[in-house]
């Protein structure tokens, strides 16, 4: 059976593919991995401290950051999951952001998957799926100023670099890029 086309089912439930992933909705089931995920050195340094110190703390991050964007908007934060040893090894998504006014394309990997190109993958394939199944017509993106990875990313994704942004209630200023 393939996951491409579901069209009986509603667009936040699919499930899509690319050449290594499978690319879904992240769910309640995701909360040990979001724990791992969320506490590693490179998620803490580049994108910040979430607060999530057990498993519970990952359930209730999904159940109240994840889920209701997808319930609102159809579209959010998604795993990937190589379809080579069904390992979790990622979370890439479009997220409303407050201090943006275009909604904002992020990734991030566990470390032993870096570097392979599952992050372009997954990045590519959730920005066609909100500008191709939703309808957006901008994506922005935001990163810090030493991760030189993300920003090779970010560009290759056909994002330009356009200002520096302090989000609010933060103090670090990040680099903004958006689509043109």
């Amino acid at each position: 059976m393939s996951l491409k086309n579901q069209p009986d089912q509603p667009k936040e439930n699919r499930f899509y593919e690319t050449e290594r992933l499978i690319i879904r909705p992240m769910s309640l089931d995701d909360a040990a991995f979001i724990f791992e995920l969320y506490n590693s050195p490179k998620f803490i340094k580049y994108i910040g401290d979430r607060g999530i110190k057990t498993l519970s703390d990952a359930e209730n991050y999904i159940r109240n950051k994840f889920l209701p964007q997808f319930e609102k908007l159809g579209y959010g934060n998604y795993i990937m999951i190589t379809k080579e040893g069904n390992e979790k090894i990622g979370g890439v998504g479009i997220f409303e952001r407050d201090g943006l006014d275009v909604v904002d394309i992020g990734f991030s990997m566990l470390d032993g998957f870096e570097g392979k190109g599952y992050a372009y993958e997954g990045a590519i394939k959730v920005k066609s799926i909100g500008m191709d199944d939703f309808g957006l017509k901008k994506i922005s993106a935001i990163t810090s100023k030493d991760n030189y990875s993300s920003q090779k990313l970010i560009e290759r994704l056909g994002l330009k670099f356009q200002k520096y942004v302090t989000l609010p209630n933060e103090t670090e200023e990040l680099m903004y890029y958006e689509t043109e």
